[in-house]
C-alpha cells in the first residue's frame, strides 16, 4: 500500500465523526441500517486500495534480462574449464610422482651400505712351508690293576726308564686269596661227588645187563655222572680265573718307555678296571720315536709325500734342525678347516725331545703355491668356514672362502680364494649377503694398491 491511499484512509476516517456528530441522531431503525451502508462503503473504499496496490510498481528495480549467449561460444568456455583444471591435476599428480620417486631413490640410496676396499699383498713364495705342531709319546698308556686290594709297594717313579716286563709295583689282595682257597675246595668236593657217581653209573650199567635193574634207572646214575663232570669243568675254569686275578697282584710294563705319572702311594685302596671307580697307577710312554701332528692347507697336501724327510724344530734348541719323516696321512681334508692331517715322526734316542712340546715342521714344497696377505679385520667367520668379502661386477658383494696360511697378527697368509687384483671389504659387517649391493669407497693412492709389495716382501729383500 503507497503513502497516498494511507492519506486518504485516514482522511476518510478524521470526516466521518466530524459529520456525524452534526448530525441528527438517527432513530433507533435508522440507525441500524445507516451502519450497515457505513461498513459496506469501508469494505468498497479497501478493495479500491487493494486493486491499486496491485497495479503499482514493486520498489526493487529488475536486473536487465541479457540475451543468453550461442551455444557454440558456450562449449568452448566449458572447454577451456575443463582443460585448465585437468592441466591443474596432472600437474599436481606429476608433482607428487615426482617427490615419491625422489623419496624412494634417497630411500634406497640409504639402504645401499658404503663398504670400504683394499687389495691383497702380494707374498714372496716360501722356499719351504713352516706349520706348528705338537710333540706326542709315540705309544702312551695309563696303567690300571687288574684286581682289588691294597698296594704293598711300588719300584719305578716318574721319569725311570722301564723295559717291557718290568715289575712296576705289587698288591695285596687278601680277599681274592681266600676265594681262591675257597674255590680249590669246592673243586675237591666235586671231584669226590664226580668219582661216586662213575661208580654207581658203572654198578647200575653191570646190573642192567642182567636185567636186574630198569634201563630207566641206568640212565639216571650215567646221567649224574655226566653232570658232575661238567660241574668240575665249571669248578676248574672258576679257579683259573682267580688264580689269573692272583697273577695281577704284580703290575708289569707293557713296553719299554718312560714312567711320566704315578698317582698311588703303599697302603692306597686299589680297585680293579678304569671305570669310574677305578684307579690310574701309572702312565707310561714310549718317547722313542716322537710322533708330531699338524695340519697341512690344502692347497699344499698335493706336495706331501709319505716317506718324504722333513725337519722339525724347537724353540729351546735354536739353531737345531732334527730330522724326521712324513709318516702317514689322514687321505683325507677335514671339511671344517680344509687341512690335511700329517704325522711326521722324529727320533728320539738321546731322550732330548719330550713329548707335549710345541715345535715346528719344515715341509720342502718348493714355490708352486701363490700367497698372499690380507689384513685380519677382513675375515667373515661363517658356519660354512672363513670368508672374505670380494667386490664384483656392478659393485655386487661376492663371499668367498679362503685357505689361512700362517697368522701374523694385524695380517692372515691366504693361499687361496683371493688374487692381488680383488677388491676385499674390510670391517665387513656380519648381515652381508652374497649378491648384495654396496656403494664401494676406493682405498687411498697410497694403500695397498695391486702389485705392491708385502712388508714381508719388503724385508726379504732387505735381508
Amino acid at each position: 500500500m503507497s503513502a497516498e491511499d494511507e492519506s486518504k484512509i485516514t482522511a476518510g476516517n478524521t470526516e466521518r465523526p466530524a459529520q456525524s456528530s452534526g448530525a441528527i441522531q438517527p432513530q433507533p431503525g435508522q440507525g441500524e441500517e445507516h451502519h450497515v451502508s457505513a461498513q459496506a462503503q469501508r469494505d468498497q473504499e479497501i478493495e479500491a486500495i487493494q486493486q491499486h496496490s496491485k497495479h503499482q510498481p514493486p520498489a526493487v528495480q529488475r536486473p536487465p534480462e541479457v540475451p543468453p549467449a550461442p551455444p557454440r561460444r558456450a562449449l568452448m568456455i566449458v572447454g577451456v574449464l575443463l582443460l585448465v583444471l585437468l592441466i591443474a591435476g596432472g600437474l599436481t599428480l606429476w608433482s607428487h610422482m615426482s617427490h615419491e620417486r625422489a623419496l624412494a631413490k634417497e630411500t634406497e640410496r640409504e639402504t645401499v651400505p658404503t663398504v670400504a676396499v683394499v687389495y691383497p699383498q702380494s707374498e714372496k713364495p716360501d722356499e719351504d712351508l713352516v706349520l706348528p705342531g705338537s710333540l706326542q709319546a709315540y705309544e702312551e698308556s695309563p696303567i690300571y690293576a687288574r684286581t682289588s686290594g691294597y698296594l704293598v709297594q711300588w719300584y719305578k717313579d716318574i721319569g725311570s726308564k722301564v723295559t717291557k716286563g718290568e715289575l712296576l709295583a705289587k698288591i695285596d689282595t687278601p680277599e681274592v686269596d681266600q676265594e681262591l682257597n675257597q674255590t680249590r675246595a669246592a673243586r675237591q668236593q666235586i671231584v669226590a661227588q664226580m668219582d661216586l657217581a662213575k661208580i654207581s653209573a658203572d654198578r647200575w650199567e653191570n646190573l642192567r645187563k642182567t636185567d636186574s635193574v630198569s634201563a630207566q634207572e641206568a640212565d639216571q646214575y650215567e646221567s649224574g655222572y655226566k653232570q658232575s663232570q661238567a660241574n668240575l669243568a665249571a669248578a676248574d675254569a672258576n679257579v683259573r680265573r682267580l688264580e689269573q686275578l692272583e697273577g695281577f697282584k704284580d703290575v708289569y710294563a707293557p713296553f719299554s718307555g718312560v714312567l711320566t705319572k704315578r698317582t698311588v702311594d703303599p697302603g692306597a685302596l686299589i680297585n680293579a678296571g678304569a671305570g669310574a671307580a677305578g684307579r690310574e697307577l701309572f702312565d707310561l710312554a714310549r718317547v722313542d720315536p716322537l710322533r708330531v701332528y699338524t695340519s697341512v692347507p690344502q692347497a699344499y697336501a698335493p706336495f706331501i709325500k709319505v716317506g718324504a724327510k722333513t725337519t722339525v724344530t724347537l724353540q729351546e734348541f735354536p739353531g737345531q734342525k732334527f730330522v724326521a719323516t712324513v709318516a702317514r696321512t689322514a687321505e683325507a681334508i677335514d671339511p671344517a678347516t680344509r687341512t690335511l692331517l700329517t704325522e711326521v715322526d722324529v727320533p728320539n734316542k738321546d731322550g732330548r725331545l719330550l713329548p707335549g712340546s710345541f715345535g715346528e715342521v719344515h715341509f720342502a714344497v718348493g714355490s708352486g703355491v701363490n700367497k698372499v696377505t690380507i689384513p685380519v679385520n677382513a675375515m667373515l667367520f661363517r658356519a660354512e668356514g672363513p670368508r672374505v668379502a670380494v667386490i664384483g661386477p656392478g659393485s655386487k658383494v661376492q663371499l668367498r672362502p679362503i685357505n689361512i696360511g700362517r697368522d701374523y697378527g694385524a695380517t692372515l697368509e691366504v693361499l687361496g680364494g683371493v688374487s692381488p687384483t680383488d677388491q676385499i671389504v674390510i670391517n665387513p659387517a656380519d648381515s652381508l649377503e652374497d649378491g648384495q649391493q654396496v656403494d664401494v669407497v676406493q682405498p687411498p693412492a697410497n694403500l695397498q694398491q695391486p702389485g705392491q709389495p708385502s712388508p714381508s716382501q719388503q724385508k726379504g729383500g732387505a735381508s
